[in-house]
């Protein structure tokens, strides 16, 4: 064995040490992947990647990705050792309440971990939006003589990434769109949680990624520095296709007796194994020790100074021949919307309450998308192959292709789950905002991309149409019931459900705007009438619930409604004011927006001592107990939906004028 061969293994196992320490001091782990992906890791960050450990957020700097991010170890380890804000104590800490290193790399926990990755197969996703991202930025950006968006995307995926669905819908249209500076590591161990794959996955996984249109390098030694240049040399020299590395490595490599087999992935090794192992691996150093040469050959912070100096040099330059380009591009990396944006919004949201139109809210949606879209070059949108449905493109939308990235909308085709992760890789990459949208039941199909972006605080824009039995005929597998309240349920989720053109403009302008989570918006495939609001009903839309109808004195009784419910409400109000009764209806698009308001602005709407409150919504009914509480009635879904006209449908379930004044007049006695 060669010096240098020597010294690389040297400087992996550092990898392997901390890895292994930190799983047993913690009790719990997986230190199998690091050690048997830390010679890859080796080679890829003293080599190749450019970063600067002493500013994790530069623009420019190559974004890697763990998607087998059990192996949590491997990245912490790698940050600790290049000079990342990430001390020993913060891996002798691994697991632990608080700490920067939990279990699964977490997205604003330890500096350089670029997305949180865990639930399997998202973490490639996430690559493939970063992916997708850098090469409309450069496309829109870049010009002769000054590539100023020019990074790639590496990623590190295992058998359960393959294995997931989610990495099927994303590499095809990786491979779709050319995506020629993501280069994925396949860690191609054969064991997974139950043991050898064997007997599970025996895909042809190189056969499967050239039908892509990937690029694939096979049969790469996974623990030969040489092998591994040799190999990230030749997916950087392709430019026209994502690539995948396979690499055949060992898990838990250098752990004597338990290497290559499942009983080091998902365990601490025990102090008697770990000793044999660094005897193995000539590691004589005691527990989380690491020499002062093994720290100096792999620190980053002088390396990641001049790459980001050179940078800033070229952007300069840049500036210079393109001052306003040079200008926008920093905007939009800041996240912050053009200035007049709010006054435009405002401007054209108080144009249609002045001029009224009964449209369904995905009509009234596309509007609003032609009327802010020329204001926001930012925005990346996009459809499940439900465009004319869904109603996501606008006059501007310019597609995006392999061949000319400059557009602004990927046509995802029938990929909802895949669409939804690489919506939160574009928006973890920066410079872009990402909207996709299919039918609101559909999310089911990417309810754990939508629920790591609420968990990661993305401003991702799902926009899910359809939103109700309301959509007639398709019947109850299309027609979303328990949706809504799931998504409400989410912690730092947004969810809006308007009843109008002027609440989904509200909604649209809502979402932009929103900088510290994801955004919902549920719309109608029906029509639905305009209501006539005043200046301070209008202010107050925004608040997420308001009085839209009131009475003239204390309201005896409340109806509390969303979407098309709400002008049933309105009709059903008027009635019973005919009769005598004081009664108000409170519209309330966004409940977790609602709830963010003042006490006194929510007791101003809901009056604690109105107690009679019938909550209507075409959703499941369990939600609305939390407003009307155990007096009140809720007029909602208590099952699946049918086959039928929405009218018939409507009437059915007891969405009816007619019901919600007996509903009223019961609670009334």
């Amino acid at each position: 064995m060669t010096t240098a061969v020597s010294e690389r293994k040297h400087l992996a196992n550092a990898i392997r040490a901390l890895s292994m320490d930190a799983v047993q001091q913690a009790k719990s782990g997986h230190p199998g992947a690091p050690m048997g992906m830390a010679d890859i890791a080796e080679v890829l960050w003293r080599d190749y990647l450019k970063h600067n450990p002493e500013n994790p957020n530069w623009a420019d700097r190559d974004r890697f990705v763990l998607s087998n991010g059990h192996g949590s170890m491997l990245i912490y380890s790698l940050l600790h050792l290049t000079g990342y804000d990430l001390g020993i104590d913060d891996l002798k800490n691994f697991r632990q309440l608080h700490s920067k290193t939990p279990g699964h790399p977490e997205y604003g926990y330890a500096p350089g971990v670029e997305t949180t990755t865990g639930p399997l197969g998202q973490g490639v996703s996430n690559a493939v939006g970063m992916a997708l991202a850098e090469k409309v930025l450069a496309a829109q950006f870049n010009q002769s003589g000054h590539d100023i968006v020019d990074h790639y995307t590496y990623t590190f995926l295992g058998d359960g990434c393959l294995m997931e669905g989610i990495s099927h819908e994303v590499c095809s249209l990786a491979g779709t769109l050319g995506l020629g500076k993501l280069i994925a590591f396949y860690d191609d161990n054969g064991i997974s949680i139950d043991g050898d794959v064997d007997g599970w996955f025996t895909d042809d996984t190189a056969k499967r990624f050239e039908a892509y249109g990937w690029q694939v390098i096979e049969n790469v030694d996974g623990h030969d520095a040489t092998a591994i240049k040799q190999a990230i040399d030749a997916a950087r020299a392709e430019t026209a296709r994502p690539t995948l590395i396979i690499c055949k490595t060992i898990i838990g490599f250098g752990a004597p007796n338990k290497q290559g087999s499942e009983s080091c992935h998902g365990a601490p090794l025990g102090e008697e194994e770990i000793a044999a192992a660094r005897q193995q691996l000539g590691w004589p150093h005691a527990a989380f020790e690491i020499p002062a040469d093994v720290y100096q050959a792999w620190s980053a912070k002088e390396s990641g100074a001049t790459h980001e100096q050179n940078w800033n040099q070229r952007f300069a330059a840049y500036a210079k021949d393109f001052p306003e380009l040079a200008q926008e591009l920093k905007r939009r990396l800041s996240g912050q919307l053009p200035d007049d944006f709010a006054e435009h919004a405002q401007a054209y949201i108080e144009k249609l309450q002045a001029e009224p139109a009964d449209i369904a809210s995905r009509k009234a949606s596309q509007n609003a998308l032609n009327a802010y879209g020329p204001k926001l070059p930012e925005l990346l949108g996009g459809s499940a192959d439900l465009a004319g449905s869904n109603l996501t493109l606008w006059d501007g939308a310019k597609g995006v292709t392999a061949n000319d990235a400059a557009g602004n909308y990927v046509y995802y085709g029938v990929r909802e789950f895949g669409m939804s992760a690489i919506m939160n890789g574009i928006a973890l990459h920066g410079g872009l905002v990402p909207y996709g949208a299919t039918f609101l039941m559909f999310m089911e199909y990417a309810r754990n991309a939508v629920r790591m972006a609420a968990l990661m605080k993305q401003r991702s824009v799902f926009v899910y149409t359809h939103d109700s039995i309301g959509l007639g005929e398709d019947g109850p597998t299309h027609q979303p019931v328990e949706q809504l309240a799931s998504l409400r349920t989410t912690p730092n989720m947004s969810t809006w459900r308007p009843c109008d053109q002027v609440e989904s403009a509200v909604a649209w302008k809502s979402a932009l705007e929103r900088h510290d989570g994801p955004t919902a918006l549920i719309f109608s495939r029906q029509g639905l009438p305009q209501q006539p609001r005043n200046a301070e009903q209008l202010a107050n839309v925004a608040r997420g619930g308001y009085v839209l109808v009131d009475s003239e004195q204390q309201p005896e009784v409340i109806f509390i409604a969303t979407g098309s419910e709400v002008a049933l409400s309105v009709a059903a109000a008027k009635t019973l004011q005919a009769k005598g009764h004081q009664v108000r209806v409170v519209s309330m698009p966004a409940t977790d927006v609602f709830d963010a308001q003042s006490a006194d602005y929510r007791e101003q709407v809901l009056p604690r001592a109105v107690t009679k409150r019938i909550a209507v919504e075409a959703g499941i009914a369990d939600y609305w107990y939390k407003y009307v509480g155990l007096e009140g009635k809720i007029i909602g879904m208590m099952s699946f939906g049918e086959s039928a006209p929405a009218g018939d449908l409507f009437e059915y379930f007891g969405f009816t004028e007619q019901n919600l004044v007996a509903t009223a007049e019961e609670l009334l006695g």
